[in-house]
């Protein structure tokens, strides 16, 4: 693995050369794990100088067991307690004579944190690093896929454990706390995100937040929860109808939601602009007459962090790449009556490798629990 992390400081830094930038300082968690493979609490990554240094207020050790870091990448530990790395990397890089202009994430620096820079090399210009990791970031390699399709898996074991007990008089609370403990009894670093369930009027709402409302005969009931596998986020989101036999309204929502969803998995083959997978579930919906129902987005790129890009939303743009994992999640919620959502996380690929790689593979029939 250190070949790849190194490879990765190697485009990066590349990228930083070609526009006038000698050197670069990664403060983004997420883009520290990305480049060094680990990124213990409150660590900065200074490229260029002399060589690449993970700046950190303790060992790069004291790390979570998940993390596989690079071992031919050096550490430097601050002394003490307190002290800001990405301070000290400045300065250390000041002192080296590393150069005149430094590449910085200012989408992730407070203006207090990007003042002490300023002030502790005053003679060092500042320029703005951009999205440059992120971008990076989207395209995973099979390393990468791999850690996703293992969360997946997890994720859909812990669902299919869950819909083989009593649901009905359990609460929306209870049973989301159920989901994340067998996430981490099936090998999780632990939930990607807040594990969301609603029931009857709350089920189909994105981003839910559970409650004390208890599953009753007859709702629908609506869970996404996702794993966190060495770092990488997956999804998945199912929603279900609560008795024996679901209403015909039901089944009429149901069946429209997945006909959006499955059109939206259906368009992702590289080379296809973001918005149109959007447009392809969206306009399903609209021809329904839910579009002032529908959320602001089909879907989302997913990795070390679960919303990534790239954003499968109306106003999007670029165009698919292969080898990037994304989500396809449309769902239509009635107030005062619930909603359905079908969420799944794939990986784009080639028609010629198969088509999209699915990776959640729970059914998506409408099952009467």
């Amino acid at each position: 693995m250190s070949e790849v992390y190194a490879t990765r400081r190697t485009r990066l830094k590349e990228r930083c050369q070609a526009s006038g930038n000698t050197a670069a300082l990664i403060s983004r968690p997420a883009n520290v794990r990305y480049l060094a493979g680990t990124a213990p609490q409150g660590a900065v990554l200074l490229l260029g100088g002399d060589e690449d240094l993970l700046v950190c207020t303790g060992p790069p050790e004291d790390r979570p067991p998940e993390a596989r870091p690079d071992d031919g990448l050096k550490a430097h530990v601050l002394p003490g307690v307190g002290g800001d790395p990405a301070v000290a990397a400045v300065g250390l890089l000041a002192a080296g004579g590393g150069g005149d202009c430094l590449a910085v994430e200012e989408h992730h620096l407070t203006v207090t944190r990007h003042r002490a820079l300023r002030s502790v090399a005053p003679r060092i210009r500042l320029a703005d690093l951009g999205g440059a990791v992120e971008q990076l970031r989207v395209v995973k390699d099979e390393e990468e896929i791999s850690c996703l399709r293992i969360g997946a898996e997890i994720a859909d074991q812990a669902l299919g454990e869950l819909l083989e007990s009593i649901l009905v008089g359990r609460t929306e609370r209870h049973l989301a706390l159920e989901l994340e403990r067998r996430l981490v009894d099936h090998g999780a670093d632990g939930p990607a995100f807040p594990t969301s369930v609603g029931t009857g009027p709350n089920s189909g709402r994105r981003g839910h937040r559970p409650t004390d409302r208890r599953v009753e005969e007859g709702d629908f009931l609506s869970v996404c929860l996702g794993a966190a596998y060495r770092g990488y986020r997956c999804e998945i989101g199912r929603t279900f109808v609560i008795g024996t036999s679901p209403a015909d309204w039901q089944i009429e929502l149901y069946d429209l939601v997945f006909a959006a969803q499955r059109a939206g998995r259906e368009s992702l083959v590289p080379g296809t602009a973001h918005r149109d997978v959007d447009r392809a579930a969206r306009q399903v919906l609209d021809s329904a007459g839910y579009s002032e129902r529908l959320p602001a987005l089909t879907g989302h790129g997913v990795g070390l962090e679960i919303d990534e890009d790239p954003q499968l939303a109306p106003a999007a743009m670029g165009k698919l790449d292969a080898c990037v994992p994304v989500t396809v999640e449309p769902g239509v919620h009635l107030p005062g009556r619930g909603g359905v959502r079908i969420d799944d996380t794939l990986v784009v690929r080639p028609e010629a490798d198969g088509g999209p790689e699915l990776l959640t593979i729970t059914t998506k029939e409408l099952l009467a629990l």
